[in-house]
């Protein structure tokens, strides 16, 4: 449910594991990268018809996958290390929140913003990615990295989020294939089955939470997942970590 909105996947995954007591192993940290594909092919599912006749959409979003696939690879181990770290999660929602509330506070949307993908210049496109590839520390959000970065460079609200949906695609795909080769191996039998079960409810979550964003960006401003994300850090602090 929350792969798609701007309160950390990830994030959640790393406090909901620490909350349920599971041990940190590498299985784990692969599981939370890898249980992410299962939302991704929620995406493909409803996008299916851009992927296959919107070249343009497609370029913009290869290019804005570029930042992420090559900081990705030079500081695989750093960010993965970070998934074990829950006050990393913590402050990253926290701050993150924050900068949610203020940046709505003074943002206003251009009326002749980008209304359609294919007619984001490639610049913006590699801006977006920038952006993106930040979010690589748990807690920071993909999804807010990049709809905060297309906002900011006059995309339409509903656009920047279509979009953010299209390169989830891409960097999930990417990550999720990276992790299980160089781990895969060392997975028991089991552990398998544990990937496909939550691969097949990732994906119906998803497809609940990409229809309810794009139904909620009509009409909101995402202060309310601002709100959410401190709140959140704070009862995490109050009740779990202390």
């Amino acid at each position: 449910m929350t792969e798609f909105l701007p309160i950390s996947s990830t994030g959640h995954l790393v406090l909901a594991s620490q909350f349920l007591k599971i041990p940190s192993t590498d299985f784990l940290k692969s599981f939370e990268i890898a249980i992410q594909l299962g939302a991704i092919l929620a995406v493909v599912f409803l996008y299916w018809q851009v992927f296959l006749k919107n070249k343009e959409a497609v370029k913009r979003v290869l290019v804005a996958f570029l930042p992420t696939a090559i900081l990705g690879v030079i500081l695989y181990k750093a960010f993965k290390s970070f998934l074990g770290s829950t006050n990393v999660v913590l402050w990253a929602l926290f701050l993150g929140g924050i900068f949610l509330l203020v940046f709505e506070r003074f943002h206003k949307e251009k009326q002749d913003g980008v209304e359609e993908i294919a007619a984001i210049s490639y610049f913006q496109a590699f801006l977006i990615g920038g952006f993106q590839a930040v979010a690589m520390i748990p807690g920071v959000s993909r999804a807010a990295a990049t709809i905060v970065a297309g906002l900011f460079l006059g995309l339409k609200r509903k656009t920047i989020v279509e979009f953010s949906f299209l390169l989830a695609v891409p960097t999930i795909l990417a990550a999720t294939a990276f992790d299980l080769m160089r781990n895969a191996s060392g997975f028991l039998a089991e552990q398998f089955t544990f990937l496909a079960l939550g691969f097949g409810v990732s994906f119906l979550a998803a497809l609940l939470s990409v229809k309810f964003l794009l139904a909620f960006v009509k009409k909101h401003t995402f202060v309310s997942f601002g709100v959410y994300r401190i709140i959140l850090a704070a009862l995490f602090w109050l009740l779990v970590q202390r």
